[in-house]
């Protein structure tokens, strides 16, 4: 059953995230180059205990706002219908705000439409796939950054009871956002019209249903030492804050 994230169901991404915070107070602790010392097995058993994600790689093709090589990335599944990830979105914004300029933090953007059918064939956004394209569409008629702002003008001016509007209101939504973001309307319809990132969507969903996504918005935190951190629903601006501290504090102190 694919399913949004409700904000209030959090526990075990709360846990997961304050065992992620004591593995970098460990680290950071830890006295450097004794290989049995008992802080770094703390540290390995903690890391133990957070779920194994499979995560595809990031590449140059992915949507990408802050520096690629930022030691703290955050890749998050998103669905465009999803009330959670709009309450969600000026959270990593803040973020990437706060992080980004200095390289610290890099946040990846990928598709997740619940557009498909769960077990009793009841589909949650109907239109939430079309929107993905869309937002491919941004990034393919003017690049990273208008995909950005694109990204921006959507899930600002989405309403909250959007994921069941008719199609042909969903469209002039679309197009609202295209102008927002100075998008060219020709080529930015054209480029809809074709399908031509359908087959993306769908092999960005598919990376999220590998990577254990079951719902949206989801977000995987990888660590500097590669460790991938899975946490679902809205999360809060402080824990990620926090988390995201504790993680830098002790790659400095690794270092």
């Amino acid at each position: 059953m694919k399913s949004e994230n409700s904000p209030l169901n959090l526990s075990g991404a709360i846990i997961i995230a304050g065992a992620l915070i004591a593995v970098a107070i460990i680290w950071t602790q830890k006295p450097a180059s004794n290989a049995s010392n008992p802080s770094a097995d703390a540290s390995k058993a903690i890391q133990n205990q957070l779920p194994q994600v499979t995560l595809s790689p990031i590449t140059p093709t992915d949507h990408i706002f802050g520096d690629p090589n930022a030691p703290v990335k955050i890749v998050e599944y998103s669905d465009p219908s999803c009330p959670y990830c709009q309450l969600f979105n000026p959270t990593m914004e803040q973020i990437i705000g706060e992080y980004g300029p200095t390289g610290q933090v890099a946040w990846i953007y990928r598709q997740f439409p619940l557009d498909k059918p769960d077990a009793s064939g009841h589909i949650l956004h109907p239109n939430s796939g079309r929107q993905a394209e869309a937002l491919e569409c941004a990034a393919g008629v003017g690049g990273n950054t208008v995909f950005w702002k694109y990204e921006k003008a959507w899930y600002d001016a989405f309403p909250q009871n959007g994921a069941q509007e008719t199609s042909a209101v969903d469209d002039a939504q679309i197009a609202a956002a295209a102008k927002a973001a100075g998008l060219d309307a020709v080529s930015f319809n054209d480029c809809l019209t074709s399908g031509r990132f359908k087959t993306r969507v769908d092999d960005e969903y598919t990376s999220g249903i590998n990577a254990g996504v079951s719902g949206t918005p989801y977000v995987i935190i990888i660590t500097p030492s590669g460790t991938k951190i899975p946490l679902a629903g809205a999360e809060s601006y402080s824990t990620l804050k926090n988390t995201i501290d504790a993680l830098l504090t002790g790659n400095q102190q690794a270092q």
